[in-house]
C-alpha cells in the first residue's frame, strides 16, 4: 500500500537573491526585501489590517458599524488565514463586549449550542467506526462486489467514498481511499508478461482507449494496404500516457466524491451544521425545520444525481468515449484485472472475520441512524414527540441528544465479550478489555477547532441581530424583490461556488448565511430558498488543490497538475450549480413549503412582509 507523503501541496515561494544570477545590487536588494515581506506577511496583515479598517467605526460611531467592522475583519482574516481559523472565531468574545454590542456572557453562550453538541456526538461515533476499521471493511467489500474494470472501478470508488463521507470526516475518508486506489493501480499498470508480448495480447480493460486489434485480413489482397504496426517504444509511450490519465481520474474521483457525499447528511460536512445552527439562532421559532430527516430527504437525491453526473464526466474526460472498452467488454486477456482484484481480496482477507467490537459498533451506528430518522420525521409522529414532549407536544430531545447518547454507550460498552483476561507480560494480573471508544482516541482525533469555528459563526449571527446590522442590510437589499427568486438562487450558487475555491467552506457559510437570511426577510421569500443553495454550493470546491483537504491529499500522491484538477473541477462546478438549482426548485418546494413566506421568519422582520404578503410564490426556472 502506498504511504501518504508528508508534504502536501504548497504555493510557490518568491524568488531569492541566490536564484537571480547575475543580478545588479538593486535587484538583489529588492528580492531580499520581497522575501522578507513574504516571510512576515501574516504578521503584517494582523497588525495593519485592523488599523486600515479603523475609519469605519470612527466615522460611523454606531453599533451597526462596530459589528460590520468585526465581521469584515474576521472575513479578511479567514480569507487570508493570517490567524488560525479557530483563533479568528474567538474575536467576537473580545470585540462585542468592548463595543457595547453584547455582554461577554451572552457571547460566550453562542459557542456551545445544540449544533455543536450534534457535531461532537456525531464525530465521536465516526471516530469509533474509524478506530475499528469498519469503514475499510465496507470499502473493500463494495469494491469486491463491483469489480475492477475501469468505468466500474471509478464508480465503485466514488460510491464507497461518498457513502463513507456521509458519516465520517471527508478528510479521513480520502486519506483511507486514495492509498487503496493507488495500490490497485499499481497492479493494473504492471508490465505485461513475456508470454503476452510474444502472443501479441493486450488488455482492453486497462490499456485504455487503444485501438482494437485489427482482424486478420487476407494477406494477398490487403498486404500492401495495411499500415505498419507501431513500434514497441511508441506503444509503450501511448500506454504510459493512458495509464497516467486513468491514475489521474481515479485520484480525482476519490477526493471529489468525498466532498459530494458529505452534503447528503446533516453531520456529513460542517457547512450543513452551520446552516442548522444559523437557522435556529436567527429564527428561534422555526419549529426545527432543519433536522436530520428533513435534510436527508432534500440533500440525498441531489447528492446521488451529482455523483452520477460526476462519474459520467470523469469517465469521458479520463477514459474517453469508448464505453465498450471502459466497461471491459471483450475477449482479450485480463491478467492485470485479476491481479488488481487479488489486491483488494487480499486486503479484505487481512481484516479477518468481524470481531465483537466491529459488530457492536455496526449495531450502534445503525441504531443511531434509525433514531435520527424517526425522532421527528415530519410525515408521522416520531418517538421524540411521543415519549419526550413538552407541554406543547414538541420534542424536547434533539439530534444532538441522540448522538451523545450513542457516543456515551460506546464509552461504556467493552470491545470484547465481557470477561477477565490476563494482562500481557504479567500473567498473574487480570484486566478488563478497553471500551469501544476511549477518551485518548477522542483527544487525539477530535477537531476541536471546528467546534470553536461553529461557535464563532453563531456569535457573529447573534451580534448582527443585536446590533441592528441585519435590519440595516435587509433595508438595503429590498430592491432585489423585483428580481425573480430563481435567478437570485442561481446567482448565489455561482457566487458561493467561486468564493469557496479560495476560502474555507465553513467560513464561507458562516459569513454569507446571516446576510442571506436578512435579504430573504427584506424581499419576503422563504429564508431556506436562498440559504439551502448557499450551503450546498459551499461544498463545490473542486478546482484547486488548496480548496479542501481531500483535494490536497489526492494532489499529494503525484501524477496531478493544477491544470488537470482545474479542468475537471470547472465542469463539476457547473454541474453542481445546475443540480442545486434543480433541487431547490423541484422536490425541496413541497418539503419545506418554499412557495410561502413562513410565519416564523415574519416574527423577526420589521413588518415589511404583511399578512397580505405572506404567500410569495417563487418562480421556477
Amino acid at each position: 500500500m502506498v504511504n501518504t507523503p508528508a508534504a502536501l501541496y504548497k504555493p510557490a515561494q518568491p524568488p531569492t537573491c541566490s536564484t537571480v544570477r547575475p543580478a545588479p545590487s538593486w535587484a538583489c536588494t529588492m528580492a531580499t526585501c520581497w522575501q522578507g515581506l513574504w516571510a512576515y506577511r501574516f504578521y503584517l496583515i494582523v497588525f495593519f489590517l485592523p488599523i486600515f479598517l479603523l475609519p469605519l467605526p470612527i466615522l460611523v460611531p454606531t453599533k451597526e458599524a462596530y459589528c460590520a467592522y468585526t465581521i469584515i475583519l474576521m472575513a479578511l482574516f479567514w480569507c487570508t488565514e493570517a490567524l488560525p481559523l479557530a483563533v479568528t472565531a474567538f474575536l467576537p468574545v473580545i470585540m462585542f463586549p468592548m463595543m457595547g454590542i453584547m455582554t461577554a456572557s451572552t457571547v460566550s453562550l453562542e459557542y456551545l449550542k445544540d449544533t455543536n453538541i450534534l457535531f461532537i456526538g456525531g464525530m465521536m461515533v465516526a471516530l469509533a467506526v474509524e478506530n475499528w476499521n469498519l469503514h475499510k471493511r465496507i470499502a473493500l467489500r463494495v469494491l469486491l462486489i463491483i469489480g475492477v474494470r475501469p468505468a466500474l472501478l471509478i464508480l465503485g470508488f466514488m460510491l464507497v467514498t461518498a457513502f463513507l463521507s456521509m458519516w465520517i470526516s471527508n478528510t479521513a475518508t480520502t486519506a483511507m481511499m486514495v492509498p487503496i486506489a493507488h495500490a490497485v493501480l499499481e497492479q493494473l499498470h504492471k508490465m505485461p508478461t513475456d508470454r503476452d508480448v510474444e502472443e501479441g495480447r493486450n488488455n482492453p480493460a486497462f490499456e485504455l482507449q487503444e485501438q482494437k486489434e485489427e482482424t486478420k485480413l487476407d494477406e494477398k489482397d490487403n498486404k500492401q494496404d495495411r499500415p505498419a504496426p507501431p513500434t514497441p517504444s511508441e506503444s509503450k509511450t501511448k500506454q504510459n500516457k493512458e495509464q497516467l490519465r486513468f491514475s489521474q481520474g481515479l485520484s480525482l474521483c476519490v477526493c471529489y466524491s468525498a466532498s459530494i457525499g458529505g452534503i447528503a447528511t446533516l453531520t456529513g460536512t460542517t457547512p450543513n451544521l452551520v446552516l442548522q445552527g444559523q437557522v435556529n439562532s436567527i429564527f428561534p421559532q422555526n419549529g426545527n425545520v432543519v433536522n436530520f430527516a428533513s435534510w436527508f430527504g432534500f440533500a440525498f437525491p441531489a447528492m446521488i444525481i451529482l455523483l452520477l453526473l460526476s462519474w459520467v464526466w470523469l469517465q469521458i474526460l479520463f477514459l474517453g468515449f469508448d464505453f465498450r472498452k471502459n466497461f471491459g467488454l471483450g475477449d482479450q486477456s485480463r491478467d492485470q484485472e485479476r491481479a488488481a482484484f487479488e489486491v483488494i481480496r487480499r486486503e479484505h482477507k487481512l481484516l479477518g472475520p468481524m470481531n465483537f467490537a466491529e459488530k457492536a459498533v455496526t449495531l450502534l451506528f445503525v441504531l443511531l441512524v434509525v433514531l435520527w430518522f424517526t425522532r421527528e420525521p415530519g410525515f408521522f409522529t416520531g418517538w421524540g414527540d411521543l415519549a419526550f414532549s413538552d407541554e406543547n407536544g414538541k420534542s424536547m430531545t434533539s439530534d444532538g441528544t441522540v448522538a451523545i447518547l450513542i457516543a456515551v454507550i460506546m464509552f461504556i460498552m467493552p470491545s470484547k465479550i465481557p470477561g477477565l483476561t490476563q494482562k500481557p507480560g504479567n500473567p498473574g494480573k487480570l484486566k478488563a478489555p478497553p471500551a469501544l471508544l476511549t477518551w485518548d482516541i477522542v483527544k487525539k482525533k477530535m477537531p476541536w477547532n471546528i467546534v470553536i469555528l461553529l461557535g464563532g459563526g453563531f456569535a457573529l449571527a447573534k451580534g448582527s441581530e443585536e446590533s441592528g446590522l441585519s435590519k440595516w442590510l435587509g433595508d438595503k437589499l429590498t430592491p432585489l424583490e423585483n428580481v425573480p427568486p430563481a435567478a437570485i438562487a442561481f446567482i448565489i450558487c455561482l457566487l458561493i461556488a467561486i468564493f469557496t475555491e479560495c476560502t474555507s467552506n465553513v467560513a464561507t457559510t458562516t459569513l454569507f448565511l446571516p446576510i442571506l437570511a436578512s435579504m430573504s426577510q427584506a424581499i419576503c421569500i422563504h429564508p431556506l430558498y436562498v440559504m439551502l443553495p448557499c450551503t450546498l454550493a459551499s461544498s463545490l470546491a473542486f478546482m484547486l488543490p488548496v480548496a479542501t483537504p481531500p483535494n490536497a491529499i489526492a494532489f499529494s500522491f503525484g501524477g496531478l497538475r493544477v491544470t488537470d484538477m482545474a479542468r475537471a473541477g470547472f465542469m463539476l462546478n457547473v454541474i453542481g450549480v445546475l443540480v442545486i438549482t434543480l433541487a431547490i426548485n423541484s422536490w425541496s418546494v413541497p418539503m419545506f413549503d418554499l412557495h410561502n413566506f413562513p410565519s416564523w421568519a415574519q416574527s423577526n422582520t420589521t413588518g415589511l412582509c404583511g399578512v397580505n404578503q405572506a404567500n410569495v410564490t417563487t418562480s421556477s426556472p
